[in-house]
């Protein structure tokens, strides 16, 4: 037998999962969301890491050469010769010497300001990563909303066919109507209840994708248990900017144009760098040097200067790579200003559609296809009209409704998109 403390312990589990299985869904803004996920987002936490990487390339460029310090002891009678005035085997000497390399032109300065832009790339960079994780968690939470609308649309209906399949139970069994008629009603019905379950997977899968770019984790936050408080529908103004206004702003302000303008800028500074190293760097030292011989002991100094003689490497190769790669990075900017310029062309023509299409639905079909569903269903309450009248309205004011609440999520991705691409927002 299971004891009776086990039995009640299970029991109190049980109870506590389906308290929380029974807990509605978080509930977060688009902001929160977008803030969120630019804190946890495990994808911009790894490429946040580049800007300290970058700043230690500045910490190595900012370092002088090393001098060189050197100790010798040469004559050293280990093998017992003995030293003579004749035979001539020393004196033994020992010296100590100091080499200091001098860099010549201004190689030092060019190193940090190379490396300064590095990591202002990496600034860039992080900052366009930024940009596109906003545009997919807005695009991930407009799923959201609009999976809910549709959810909310499916049940609307299933209630609606529900309350048929009822009345035309109290006709059958006053004999007002046949049996088949009852059979089509609930066939309808368990349309519109497959409609449900499909509308109900596709939210939780909206969620999922959403709390997967917030990085929240199963163990912090239940499998789509978070949901958007936004409304689906916002406030359309009555006109756009400009297109050429809009896309100067994008030239001027996209994160990533920023960060190709940067790389042409370092590679500029690393053709100096380049062209200063291809300049010898001499090498100044000290040296001491003691005498141990027989008829005393004599001290020394000596100064040295060496310099390299550019006869065969003056850094042809380095100079000749960063100028071919400034060519290559001035073709890479032109060719990323046409494209930006494309992207806010796009963006802008899907926003005027959206705009454009959100109100012709409102002022040809919503109207007209709710009254269409309203009316149809009371003549046929009254005992006046066809059952497929009824369904023929129920289904356009779905297709109705559905081609809205597309048309509005599409709005809200076109806005989204276009202030991804300008880098900005451009619609109030």
């Amino acid at each position: 037998m299971i004891p009776v403390k086990s039995l009640v312990f299970c029991s109190m589990a049980a109870v506590a999962a389906c308290r929380v299985f029974a807990q509605a869904p978080q509930s977060i803004t688009i902001e929160q969301a977008v803030q969120e996920a630019l804190q946890n987002n495990p994808g911009l936490l790894a490429e946040k890491l580049g800007i300290p990487v970058a700043e230690t390339a500045a910490i190595t460029a900012r370092l002088r050469p090393n001098p060189v310090v050197s100790v010798s002891s040469d004559h050293l009678d280990w093998l017992g010769t003995g030293y003579s005035a004749v035979n001539g085997a020393g004196p033994t000497e020992s010296a100590l010497r100091i080499d200091v390399p001098w860099e010549r032109g201004h190689k030092r300065e060019y190193r940090v300001d190379t490396a300064g832009y590095a990591q202002k790339i990496a600034q860039a960079r992080v900052a366009d990563s930024i940009r596109r994780l906003r545009l997919d968690v807005t695009l991930a939470c407009i799923d959201v909303m609009e999976a809910k609308a549709r959810l909310e649309l499916a049940q609307d209906n299933l209630k609606s066919l529900q309350g048929v399949v009822q009345l035309n139970e109290t006709r059958l069994q006053g004999g007002a109507i046949p049996p088949i008629e009852l059979t089509r009603s609930r066939v309808a019905m368990l349309q519109f209840r497959s409609n449900v379950k499909t509308a109900e997977l596709a939210l939780t899968t909206a969620r999922v994708r959403l709390q997967t770019l917030l990085g929240r984790g199963p163990s912090q936050t239940p499998i789509g248990s978070i949901d958007v408080s936004d409304p689906l529908k916002i406030p359309i103004p009555p006109s756009a900017p400009a297109l050429d206004q809009i896309q100067t702003r994008a030239l001027a302000v996209r994160p990533d144009i920023q960060a190709a303008r940067l790389d042409q800028a370092r590679s500029q500074s690393e053709l100096r760098l380049q062209l200063a190293n291809g300049k010898v760097d001499y090498t100044a030292g000290a040296e001491y040097r003691r005498q141990q011989g027989i008829n005393g002991t004599g001290n020394s100094v000596g100064f040295f200067v060496s310099v390299p003689l550019p006869v065969f490497n003056r850094n042809q190769g380095e100079i000749a790579r960063v100028t071919s790669e400034e060519v290559q990075l001035q073709k890479q900017i032109e060719a990323l200003q046409s494209q930006v310029s494309g992207e806010v062309t796009g963006a802008y023509r899907e926003y005027e559609t959206a705009r454009q299409l959100i109100g012709d639905i409102e002022s040809d079909l919503l109207g007209l296809s709710q009254e269409a569903r309203n009316t149809t269903t009371y003549v046929y309450q009254a005992g006046a009209g066809s059952l497929l009248d009824v369904l023929d309205a129920q289904r356009a004011f779905n297709e109705t409704m559905s081609t809205y609440y597309d048309a509005q999520a599409d709005y809200r991705r076109a806005v989204s998109r276009l202030t991804s691409v300008v880098g900005e927002e451009v619609i109030p």
